[in-house]
């Protein structure tokens, strides 16, 4: 699974969301919605074993389906209730061990008296009929705008399977699904196993499955739909990928396929396990709420994310790439074997995210899959685990109303950098074999953290209960710097110290690696590179002791550790100044980083780090590095747009990132990957007439820029900010585009394009149909991602109270709703703002986890943002 406009916005929104309070729940009594406890489980899950499902659906693409559940399960006594999920039915027949009744049915589970059961084994069969989703969980239904076909596909993590069939929707109780399908002839149908038989029925066709193996029931899936299909056999497993036929011709099966047998051959190796599925089945789909969602053996993915209208850069290959191996590690570590609980969910995002990388990096072209891991992924960690509402890697989830309360940056970059560091503690053999012992062990079964840190501390043959009690118990980011004495010009002291803030005190072990430079006319050149093991608040280096004093020191050369670096005052100076003699890319993407944690720490003025940028970025041409430069750069300019009415400065400023983004893209002919980053820096960053003017002239082929193509996404780029910058006519330029794109994608966003508008009338209207639910969900998310960018300031506070007033109702609306919503949280980079937002904490106080960790989330982002904008110069 995955989470994904700007980062700025990700650490805003924080974590995701529960869609209540937590209420106090008696452990015997459910509540009467569809959630459930942890205690509940556990106490189901003592009851239940054995379960297998059949299942019959008939499908015809209409509104609704009609589906037969039959579970068969062993009960270990017949004391009490038991509940049975299923959400949101019309039931036609109801029959416990074949006798009919009439069931006690609240619209989310059945309640079963014991009385009615067996003690060992029964079969429950129910058989009704549901409508489809339209918000991307349960059997979600999409008909495409350009040819009207029907698609269908299930998402069901956490737990959402309900909203499809009846069952014990739980990770802890595995069972074999058993699958028939009736769907019209020119579909096809995608299972965790491969049918076994079609039934020709004219025009309709009757697909048979064989029952899978014990999976959890968020594991499971089936999709459905005329998708195009595309096939492949150069590996060990068959492949398949399936996509809508409108957008086929945007669909590169060779990228895909090629990756995919990659990952599959270097898993295979790496964990000493074959593939445990036997066929594997790819899919894109629209409207999805996630990345991709690790279906066994039939994994979905987010079209909008990898589809291209021209063919893909580097940099898109290399996501499209992660993606596929993040969710093929999941085939073994997630589905294979799973957590019994949501608490466990971070493991497997991290081990994922973890795995996902190093085979990135060591199956494909992209050797520096590291470095991108560190500048995108990992940031955000380090940011989310300095705000206020970090939480550590492991917690405590109540009910799966709160399983994805903690799904965030933590949970994913720094759970799998902390995994990558315990590799480097253990070793890199050790790590692997103690993963192959866990996956053996517990294969088709559930298991706990302490299972899998119990694995690697037998394979390392240490105990790591301390540095699971420091990493996974304990929040919070520890920072790492040098002291050193040089006296006649060699180093007569050296020590790494370590810190950590007051309210988050935990000291950590790591293994780092040391790094002296000396910087000369040309080059930055490293003299000494060495491995120390630091823990506590300081540890001694001696053997450093005695070289030359150096230019620069880096205490985390190669990102081994999980710490933020805070360089010497000599360090510092060094980076500012020799930015374009270090030949390493990796050292360049950590001191541009360490430059940039200066200016969010308030110890470097933001107008230091552009004059910087000014001067460096040009020169720079590694495509990884210039894709983090342009990340920070977007972030400037998003302060300085909040801070555009305090003088010259904020415009001026912006008028340089404006030209520079267009010169490097002149700059950068036939460096296809490199141009486009920066065109669409450049789109992103276009500011005054003379560039509003330019991008009119280069969509209506009046201009063209050397080397580049206008594609279907760039020209939508191009009239989002010709829309959002108020230019002549740009309104107009929506509805002719919808005519050259009716596409979904183009729908949406044009949706996004007039959203920006600056525009009373657009952001009353939207914002009114966002409130009443007017549209679906699909076409309500791009309109409240793009409603109030940061300069429309005067817009934002028109609508702000009521915004803020609506939070408790929207709040009811539940956590995928909310996750979108929360971006219409209002800010103004002013203590007013920020007063407003306390305000709103202080007074409401039944919002929900998630939606009150969004408005602390975002009121400490407003108050770095009035440092910020404070620091700048004024007139």
């Amino acid at each position: 699974m995955k989470l994904f406009k700007t980062a700025v916005l990700a650490l805003a929104l924080g974590n995701l969301f529960s869609c209540a309070v937590t209420p106090h729940f008696d452990p015997t009594k459910r509540d009467g919605s569809a959630f459930i406890s942890a205690e509940q489980a556990a106490e189901r899950s003592a009851r239940v074993s054995n379960v297998r499902y059949e299942l019959d659906f008939d499908l015809t693409g209409a509104e609704s389906f009609n589906a037969i559940s039959k579970v068969s399960f062993e009960l270990a006594d017949t004391e009490g209730f038991l509940t049975l999920d299923l959400n949101q039915a019309q039931v036609k027949s109801f029959s416990i061990n074949g006798n009919k009744l009439y069931p006690k049915y609240n619209g989310s589970y059945f309640e079963i008296s014991g009385k009615l059961l067996n003690k060992g084994e029964n079969s429950i069969e129910v058989q009704f009929s549901r409508k489809h989703s339209t918000n991307g969980e349960g059997l979600h239904r999409f008909v495409d705008p350009v040819d009207g076909k029907v698609y269908l596909y299930s998402h069901f993590e956490p737990a959402a399977a309900q909203q499809m069939f009846a069952l014990f929707d739980q990770p802890d109780l595995k069972a074999s699904y058993q699958l028939t399908v009736t769907a019209p002839a020119d579909w096809q149908v995608v299972s965790a196993t491969r049918e076994q038989q079609i039934e020709d029925q004219g025009e309709r066709r009757r697909w048979h499955f064989p029952a899978t193996a014990k999976l959890s029931p968020y594991n499971f899936s089936m999709h459905a739909g005329p998708y195009r299909v595309w096939e492949d056999s150069r590996g060990p497993y068959p492949m398949r990928l399936f996509a809508r036929q409108s957008v086929a011709a945007q669909v590169n099966p060779e990228d895909w396929f090629s990756y995919t047998s990659a990952g599959l051959k270097f898993f295979d190796d790496y964990f000493g396990i074959a593939y445990p599925f036997g066929k594997y089945d790819q899919l894109l789909v629209p409207d999805f709420l996630y990345g991709a969602m690790e279906n066994a053996g039939a994994i979905t993915f987010a079209e909008g994310h990898f589809l291209s209208s021209s063919a893909m850069s580097s940099d898109q290959k290399q996501s499209l790439a992660g993606v596929i191996m993040h969710e093929m590690a999941h085939q073994w570590f997630g589905d294979l074997v799973t957590m019994k609980w949501w608490n466990g969910l971070w493991l497997n995002e991290s081990f994922a995210s973890f795995m996902g990388t190093l085979a990135l990096a060591e199956s494909t072209e992209f050797k520096h899959a590291w470095q991108s891991f560190y500048a995108k992924g990992k940031q955000r960690a380090y940011e989310q685990d300095s705000l206020v509402t970090t939480h550590p890697i492991e917690v405590p989830v109540a009910t799966t109303a709160n399983a994805f309360d903690n799904i965030d940056a933590i949970t994913y970059q720094k759970g799998a950098s902390v995994l990558k560091q315990l590799r480097h503690l253990l070793g890199e053999e050790t790590f692997r074999r103690g993963v192959s012992q866990y996956l053996q062990t517990y294969a088709w079964q559930n298991a706990t953290l302490d299972d899998f840190i119990a694995s690697l501390g037998q394979a390392a043959g240490r105990d790591l209960s301390q540095w699971t009690r420091d990493w996974l118990y304990s929040a919070g980011v520890n920072n790492l710097k040098t002291e050193l004495v040089c006296e006649s010009g060699k180093i007569s002291f050296f020590s790494l110290t370590q810190s950590a803030p007051a309210d988050l005190p935990t000291l950590r072990e790591q293994k780092v690696q040391v790094a002296l430079f000396q910087a000369n006319r040309r080059e930055l050149e490293r003299t000494q590179l060495q491995q120390v093991t630091y823990k506590g608040e300081r540890t001694r280096v001696p053997a450093l002791e005695g070289l030359p004093c150096p230019d620069l020191v880096y205490p985390n050369y190669g990102d081994w550790g999980f710490v933020k670096v805070v360089l010497n005052d000599r360090s510092f100076a060094t980076a500012k100044q020799a930015l374009g003699k270090v030949e390493d890319p990796m050292l360049r993407a950590m001191l541009w980083q360490s430059l940039w944690d200066s200016v969010n720490d308030g110890q470097l003025g933001l107008d230091q780090y552009i004059a910087t940028a000014l001067v460096n970025a040009p020169a720079e041409q590694d495509e990884q590095l210039s894709a983090q430069i342009i990340s920070s750069l977007l972030r400037s300019a998003d302060y300085l747009q909040a801070s555009v009415n305090d003088g010259h400065y904020s415009r001026n400023a912006l008028l340089a990132l404006s030209q520079m983004s267009l010169r490097k893209t002149m700059e950068s002919k036939g460096q296809h990957d490199l141009q486009r980053s920066w065109f669409e820096a450049w789109i992103e960053l276009a500011y005054g007439k003379d560039a509003s003017e330019h991008l009119r002239q280069l969509l209506e082929g009046r201009a063209s820029i050397l080397g580049l193509t206008l594609d279907q996404d760039l020209r939508w780029a191009i009239i989002a900010r010709l829309n959002r910058l108020d230019a002549p006519d740009s309104a107009t330029l929506i509805q002719d585009e919808l005519t050259r794109d009716p596409s979904d994608a183009g729908q949406k966003a044009a949706i996004s394009a007039e959203a920006q508008r600056p525009e009373a009338a657009i952001k009353r209207r939207w914002l009114q149909k966002i409130h009443l639910g007017s549209e679906p969900f699909p076409k309500l998310r791009p309109a409240m991602g793009a409603l109030y960018p940061p300069e429309q300031q005067l817009l934002s506070q028109a609508s702000a109270d009521e915004r803020l007033s609506q939070l408790t109702e929207m709040d009811k609306r539940g956590p995928v709703f909310m996750r979108s919503y929360v971006q219409l949280i209002p800010t103004q980079c002013s203590r007013e703002g920020i007063d407003q937002l306390s305000q709103v904490l202080d007074s409401k106080t039944n919002l929900s986890s998630g939606l009150r960790r969004a408005l602390l989330n975002t009121r400490q982002q407003e108050e770095r943002c009035l440092m910020i904008r404070r620091g700048l110069p004024q007139g």
